[in-house]
């Protein structure tokens, strides 16, 4: 009886894909090799590793899609990542990829339009308990597709994290260096250093067309609003997390967002 509830829950959720629109299209065949996946009728293909190949880090994949109306104006879409929100930013098809590490255990991807409604949402298992699960997550996003931010992360030994200088010794690090205006930026540690962290978050600069510059008269509005979360102990039973909203005024500014103790 299991096998054809199991069998009917999957011809549901094909018929479900083919009906939606292609919101959400990659990863090809789900984002997990057990449990609930996707599924999608494109062939399957091998996912991008992240450019840190350290602990949770390591078999970042992509989620790709496209939306029916491009989005380069606030109010922006979301892409909402285990309940971590960022804005979504399309190129002028509507097309978006953004990269994810996934850990061991349940994991929701979820689109929400610019009115904050779900416009599509994917639960799935992670059954996979060799993978490194993130104990520090630190993410960064932004709501300026103009503004190139960065996150910059001290461990307690004193190393410092930033686009520069993405991997540490001691196994944390950054994901690739997001450069087009979205985010989001990500720090992670799967086994994190007992001692004093620091979060800091920088405009850098502007990114467009023509490459880096440092006119603030390209921003959207005057003041950029950056939200950090912290996540410890993801995807656990001891899961917890603190959020933060920064602005950010002119080219340049740095800010201390979090010192907190691990």
């Amino acid at each position: 009886m299991t096998r054809y509830i199991l069998l009917a829950a999957a011809l549901l959720l094909s018929v479900l894909a083919q009906a939606q629109d292609r919101t959400m299209t990659a990863p090809t065949g789900g984002w997990n090799r057990a449990g609930l996946t996707d599924k999608s009728q494109e062939l399957a293909k091998n996912y991008p590793y992240s450019l840190i190949d350290r602990g949770a880090q390591r078999n970042r994949r992509m989620i790709t899609g496209h939306l029916a109306q491009a989005s380069d104006k606030r109010p922006f879409p979301k892409l909402v990542v285990n309940g971590n929100p960022t804005p979504l930013y399309t190129d002028a098809d509507g097309r978006y990829a953004r990269a994810y590490s996934f850990g061991s255990g349940s994991n929701s991807v979820e689109v929400r339009g610019a009115d904050g409604k779900s416009v599509k949402r994917v639960q799935f298992y992670e059954a996979d308990r060799t993978r490194p699960q993130p104990v520090i997550r630190v993410i960064a996003a932004w709501d300026d597709n103009q503004a190139e931010v960065d996150l910059h992360v001290v461990t307690p030994d004193g190393q410092h994290a930033f686009w520069a200088h993405p991997a540490l010794t001691n196994g944390g690090g950054l994901d690739g260096d997001t450069v087009d205006g979205p985010g989001p930026e990500n720090f992670m540690m799967t086994a994190p250093q007992r001692g004093v962290y620091q979060v800091w978050i920088n405009y850098w600069g502007n990114f467009g067309s023509s490459g880096y510059h440092f006119d603030e008269s390209t921003r959207q509005q005057p003041i950029i609003t950056t939200r950090i979360t912290l996540v410890f102990h993801e995807n656990t039973p001891r899961e917890r997390r603190e959020e933060f909203v920064v602005p950010l005024r002119s080219i340049g500014e740095l800010t201390l967002v979090k010192t907190f103790t691990f």
